[in-house]
């Protein structure tokens, strides 16, 4: 696999080729993964649950977020790599900017992603005049969970549904280059994704993204948590670590993940 760029996703979605993605928290997870043929790897948040113990992402620090990145990026050798930026460490455009620097100048991050719609158009603009590749985060926001009121679908409801239409492409317009949408029911997730000319990656979005991602210790089925339902376990059936993340590529290229069991309606 040659250096993945979002030049490089941007030709993936045009040409209809699944692009496959994965969290990664460490070196030698990352070498694993990129010998799969994931194209993208996330050091995300998550790592305050999977890594951590913590009972939720909002822990987690921008000098937690920049260690993790550092060993990743140490660990890849040709995947894109994205850091997330943690909870409240992007409340200002200037807060934003001074985060974003410190991920990709000290963690070695090639894009960074952030969680929100209408409300982040400013920072999202501020960050690619100053050269920073942004993923956008829509529909579920782990950030803000507890604003939500929990772990809930977003978009079933016609209002829900219009706004993150709208937010998606004042998003890209503002110029993110990649946007996550996470449990999002599957016919909102496609008309998003077939509205946009940046790739959209499902988390519990239903098969018709661009693309997936789901957290790796969850795909291995090693963590203590019950999983949420869009998460399938790829090591029954694997003889290691290293088939079971081929499976679940093979599965994202050829479309057969995520199925009914892991979309939402």
């Amino acid at each position: 696999m040659s250096h993945v760029t979002t030049a490089t996703l941007i030709q993936m979605k045009q040409q209809h080729e699944k692009i496959a993605v994965l969290t990664s928290y460490d070196a030698s997870f990352t070498s694993l993964v990129e010998d799969a043929g994931v194209e993208v790897i996330l050091v995300g948040d998550s790592l305050g649950m999977v890594v951590q113990g913590q009972e939720s992402t909002l822990p987690v620090d921008v000098d937690d977020i920049v260690y993790h990145t550092q060993c990743v990026a140490r660990g890849r050798r040709n995947a894109l790599l994205i850091a997330d930026m943690p909870f409240m460490s992007y409340s200002s455009a200037e807060q934003a900017l001074g985060t974003a620097g410190r991920l990709m100048k000290d963690g070695g991050a090639h894009m960074v992603k952030l969680e929100g719609g209408a409300t982040q158009l400013e920072t999202v603009g501020q960050l690619t005049a100053n050269g920073i590749p942004v993923c956008a985060h829509l529909g579920l926001l782990p950030q803000s969970v507890h604003k939500l009121g929990g772990y809930r679908v977003q978009g079933r409801d016609d209002e829900s549904a219009r706004i993150m239409k709208e937010d998606a492409l004042s998003l890209e317009a503002a110029g993110a280059q990649m946007l996550v949408l996470e449990c999002v029911p599957s016919g909102l997730a496609r008309e998003i994704s077939e509205s946009l000319e940046i790739p959209v990656i499902g988390i519990g979005a239903g098969p018709d993204c661009d693309g997936q991602v789901l957290v790796l210790y969850d795909m291995l089925g090693i963590t203590p948590r019950q999983p949420p339902r869009f998460v399938k376990n790829f090591m029954p059936g694997a003889n290691s670590i290293a088939e079971a993340l081929e499976h679940y590529v093979k599965a994202v290229k050829e479309g057969s993940f995520p199925d009914a069991e892991h979309s939402f309606k």
